[in-house]
């Protein structure tokens, strides 16, 4: 069964391009406005899209991302309306991948098992579970793999050379850097950091390496671009829908136009280089 991360990853190596990721969570600002902008993202160039699953205590995440989670939750978002969100979009889009990530928590109550079975059959390509370590994911990861979905690891500057075999071991989809030491939204690493960081685990694994946390603007989007793989974007988006909220019927129609200007400077970024 192949993967859809595989297929689109193995098309933007063959157009020499750094894919763009976007970041929402799931639910926010409410269900139906969450939806369709869901279903409008590949449009606005998002080549994968990553769906955070609400959770009331997102440790890695800033306050953007954690105001958007509360937000879903008070709005009675839940894991099966996040399964229900991805099983919608697949009506029309058969072809973007998307990864759902967040904590390990709901999964547990909902059911390892049960959630893998479910996530796939909903049209989930990957997951990334923020706090679980490589060495205590079995119960969760086999399912997963099983029911053909990648089970995506991140690292971290910390991560030293001796861990990273641990990390690498079993993961599939792409390699997710984390280029700050702190949570979603806060510092930005310079473009030396990540070029020596991508470097550095290319030596150690042919998965792509998507670069993110603290990127804000599309100048800094296509920095990284010259270096990784794939490019994330999460809290500066999340602050759109945010800053939207208050003018709800042009949530979708702003925040994919600044999504457009991201994704345009991250598939721009190789030829820029180039010239």
């Amino acid at each position: 069964m192949t993967n859809r991360l595989d297929t689109r990853f193995a098309e933007l190596r063959k157009n020499n391009q750094a894919g763009f990721i976007s970041f929402t969570v799931a639910g926010d600002p409410d269900l139906e406005t969450s939806q369709k902008l869901l279903e409008a993202l590949p449009a606005a160039g998002v080549d994968v899209i990553e769906l955070g699953m609400p959770f009331t205590d997102p440790m890695a995440d800033g306050p953007a991302i954690q105001a958007a989670d509360l937000r879903a939750l008070a709005g009675g978002m839940t894991l099966v309306k996040t399964l229900g969100m991805v099983q919608a979009f697949r009506k029309t889009n058969s072809t973007t991948p998307i990864v759902l990530m967040g904590y390990y928590n709901p999964i547990y109550s909902y059911g390892a098992e049960k959630f893998a079975h479910d996530a796939a059959a909903a049209g989930v390509d990957g997951l990334i579970i923020v706090d679980l370590p490589p060495e205590e994911d079995e119960e969760f990861r086999v399912p997963a793999q099983k029911a053909g979905m990648h089970v995506i690891r991140l690292t971290t500057p910390t991560t030293h050379d001796k861990r990273l075999p641990v990390v690498l071991s079993n993961s599939g989809g792409f390699l997710y850097y984390v280029s700050i030491t702190g949570i979603t939204g806060a510092a930005t690493a310079s473009e030396q950091q990540v070029q020596a960081a991508v470097s550095r685990l290319k030596q150690h694994s042919n998965l792509p390496v998507a670069v993110g946390f603290g990127i804000k603007d599309a100048a800094a989007a296509q920095t990284v671009a010259r270096h990784a793989d794939a490019v994330v974007v999460g809290s500066a988006i999340v602050q759109k829908v945010e800053a939207n909220i208050p003018t709800k019927q042009d949530l979708v129609k702003n925040v994919c136009a600044y999504v457009e200007n991201l994704s345009a400077a991250v598939h721009k970024a190789r030829n820029k280089a180039a010239a």
